[in-house]
């Protein structure tokens, strides 16, 4: 499993540019105006980041039709966005799926939807194709 310790320092950017964004335009807005104004916000602190990248989803040798497209990519990190008043598995799982067919170690999945701003941390282990929690809220990092 790929080391993501040291992706602390930019991890620790990305939740605090989602933290301005919520602290200044407040919850309860559409995920879309989120997505907009942390990837303004990532821009402003002189993070590239990339708004609805694209998966290639391939079955066998053949590429479908069907992509799916992930809020915000930076680096090696993956960030899904929501904006409802719970997070609940199947955004968990939405994370988890991104995170094995890019094979990228990390995720982030931010709630804007409540009161208080809600993260968690994933990690994808390619050599057991697993997914799984390294934090929530980002209290150890």
């Amino acid at each position: 499993m790929e080391n993501i310790s040291k992706y602390k320092d930019l991890v620790y950017n990305i939740i605090g540019a989602a933290m301005k964004v919520h602290s200044t335009i407040g919850w309860g807005l559409l995920e879309a105006v989120y997505q907009e104004c942390l990837h303004l916000e990532l821009l402003d602190r002189e993070i590239f980041n990339e708004r609805e990248k694209e998966i290639e989803i391939k079955y066998k040798n053949h590429v479908l039709e069907k992509k799916y497209r992930m809020d915000l990519v930076v680096d090696n990190i993956i960030i899904e966005l929501k904006a409802v008043s719970d997070i609940t598995a199947e955004h968990r799982a939405q994370l988890c799926n991104y995170l094995r067919l890019t094979h990228k170690p990390l995720g982030i999945l931010i709630n804007f939807g409540e009161d208080t701003l809600i993260c968690e941390r994933w990690a994808y282990d390619k050599n057991n194709n697993e997914c799984y929690l390294v934090d929530k809220n980002m209290q150890q990092l």
